[in-house]
């Protein structure tokens, strides 16, 4: 069971593994883009290069859709992103349990963005975990566990396309050993959880009041959505990229084109090199070309 590009790394590894693979389920296709054309998921996509059948149920926990899924008589059931919560019924149903690949190192960052607010919140080690599924969100007995380091300038697509690739790794070398017994379920310490909530538009707003760090890594979390956006002259600006600067004397959103450099300032006196930049409905630039095109004004400022 899953739906984005970060679950078929798995599908592909049961796959290679010779798991038995039952059937598919993901999200249903939805209309997409300008042209409201039916957009079909990525898993959907690699379960089709693979043969496999497709399942998209709207609501996997009406009886019929349950019905459907008991008569597999699956051994174990894998979810990963999956988008739906699974009933208790369907919980119950596999021998081996329901195995979840999660994008973190439980009980920190449970929910649905766990990547984008490690790296927004500045984490330089992250990991993935595979967990059993419980009635609760994210709250699982854990079963295995694989860290990895967060690069200085990493992005949540870099981080996502590496942790997917270990996930998958783990995930079939869970199974193997759940199916020998050779694992004790651990269970997850509450006191110590921390919560990845789903992403809203609002989360890209940049308060240049924030140190430069802070910025930076939002930045780089919260690429390619929500981005990172302000204001220049009343219209929206995206930044697309950026880098720590070691400039001074800027005031928090006053903005400078310094040896053919874009800076903005930031809190605490801090800096920030904007590499590459997006005004709304055009495409993205270079911070100097951005610069030149605007003819910065003396003291001007971004955010207003």
């Amino acid at each position: 069971m899953g739906t984005p590009q970060f679950a078929v790394d798995s599908l592909d590894a049961l796959v290679a593994a010779g798991h038995t693979v039952a059937a598919v389920y993901t999200q249903p296709d939805r209309p997409k883009g300008r042209g409201q054309d039916l957009g079909v998921s990525p898993v959907k996509q690699a379960a089709l290069r693979h043969g496999l059948p497709v399942l998209q149920p709207e609501r996997i926990r009406r009886p019929e859709a349950i019905a459907e899924l008991a008569a597999f008589g699956a051994k174990a059931m894998v979810v990963v992103g999956y988008g739906q919560i699974l009933p208790q019924a369907i919980i119950d149903l596999a021998p081996l349990g329901i195995v979840n690949v999660h994008a973190s190192l439980l009980p920190a960052y449970r929910g649905a963005a766990p990547i984008q607010w490690a790296i927004a919140n500045g984490e330089t080690e992250t990991g993935v975990t595979t967990m059993r599924i419980d009635a609760g969100l994210d709250t699982g007995d854990m079963l295995r566990k694989a860290e990895t380091s967060i690069g200085p300038d990493e992005t949540a697509p870099e981080l996502s396309a590496r942790l997917a690739a270990m996930g998958a790794e783990l995930l079939v070398e869970t199974l193997e050993m759940l199916e020998r017994g050779q694992i004790v379920p651990e269970p997850q310490d509450d006191s110590a959880a921390s919560l990845a909530p789903i992403l809203k538009k609002e989360d890209g707003a940049i308060d240049w009041n924030q140190p430069a760090a802070v910025i930076h890594n939002r930045l780089r979390g919260f690429t390619p959505w929500p981005g990172a956006t302000t204001l220049f002259r009343g219209a929206p600006l995206k930044i697309t990229a950026s880098a720590l600067s070691s400039e001074t004397g800027l005031a928090p959103g006053e903005i400078a084109l310094r040896a053919r450099k874009l800076l903005a300032g930031c809190g605490d006196g801090t800096a920030l090199e904007l590499l590459e930049v997006q005004p709304e409905g055009r495409k993205r630039v270079s911070g100097e070309s951005f610069a030149n095109g605007a003819r910065l004004l003396q003291n001007e400022v971004l955010g207003k």
